[in-house]
């Protein structure tokens, strides 16, 4: 591990570890004051929520740490859907990446690591279960040009005619797109949910972290040596634990409005070296990945990298 990476991996492990001995004091049933999420609650690695001043430690109140609010998690097989928005075609590290994602989707689900989110339920006690296929991808060029809105996502989202209500729909952008809500200054990823063709679709913006690598990595050398579909492996697995644990932002999330991916946002745990020297700690398929870790409900809530 080299000293740069080291230092910055301990601040974050310090700060989790503060979190995690602070966790909220949650009832197993949601509280009718906790903050309501807006699927952006994740942060830039300069932009993270402290420790809240008000938790306790869940294993003394019996709690996880996270609450559930009575919204639907996404049931049965999930699907990964890419949405290329921009210029992918610009060089071929951006081809390449297109390559390593697809393999990273199709490999992703059935995964000790993804096996977290089976902690998470509804109000029936149905269990997301770890059962994800990649149902494809398309590129849509630049219709909105580089700055992006919101309400421009749930254009381009519908320009794909999605039909698929148990899917997540990922808009991913090259390097020269911004999102202007936030991308960079407040966050690296989110997700939301729109009713698209009558029928509640949710999807997500990742953009790419070569435009601001100081945000959202921690690492220059990459496990697969490519920075841009290495660095949006990390913010895709987040957004997707979060769109099948909350898809329609009512479901499981914290006193503070953090859902279970937020509350282990830059928190890789463990970690080995990779041959080109980079920093990994999930394999999937026959390719390594640094992706941070995710919050179990279970054992009185914490940061893992797989469960059991």
């Amino acid at each position: 591990m080299n000293k740069h990476l080291g230092n910055r991996l301990a601040i974050i492990g310090l700060a989790a570890l503060t979190a995690m001995s602070l966790a909220a004091d949650d009832k197993d049933k949601g509280r009718d004051d906790d903050t309501r999420p807006e699927g952006k609650g994740g942060g830039t690695m300069q932009h993270q929520l402290a420790p809240d001043p008000f938790a306790t430690n869940n294993a003394r109140s019996g709690s996880n740490g996270i609450s559930y609010h009575g919204g639907p998690v996404m049931l049965g097989t999930t699907h990964m859907h890419f949405i290329y928005y921009g210029n992918w075609t610009a060089n071929s590290t951006l081809t390449g990446a297109q390559t390593i994602l697809a393999d990273y989707a199709q490999h992703f689900g059935g995964s000790p690591y993804y096996n977290i989110n089976t902690t998470y339920f509804d109000g029936s006690g149905n269990h997301v279960a770890n059962s994800v296929t990649f149902a494809g991808q398309v590129s849509v060029g630049s219709p909105f040009g580089n700055n992006i809105t919101d309400a421009n996502l749930v254009s381009i989202v519908a320009s794909t005619n999605p039909t698929d209500p148990n899917g997540v729909y990922f808009v991913l952008t090259s390097p020269e797109v911004n999102e202007t809500s936030g991308f960079c200054t407040q966050y690296c990823g989110f997700h939301t949910h729109a009713a698209i063709n009558g029928l509640d679709i949710k999807y997500s913006f990742v953009g790419d972290g070569a435009r601001c690598p100081s945000a959202c990595s921690v690492q220059s050398i990459t496990p697969n040596g490519n920075f841009d579909a290495d660095e949006m492996v990390n913010v895709i697995s987040h957004e997707f634990e979060e769109s099948t644990s909350d898809p329609d932002l009512n479901a499981w999330f914290d006193r503070r409005g953090q859902e279970n991916a937020d509350k282990c946002n830059f928190n890789f745990g463990a970690t080995f070296t990779t041959s080109n020297g980079a920093q990994a700690n999930q394999t999937f398929g026959t390719r390594n990945y640094l992706i941070q870790q995710n919050w179990l409900n279970a054992n009185g809530g914490l940061c893992v990298q797989r469960f059991p």
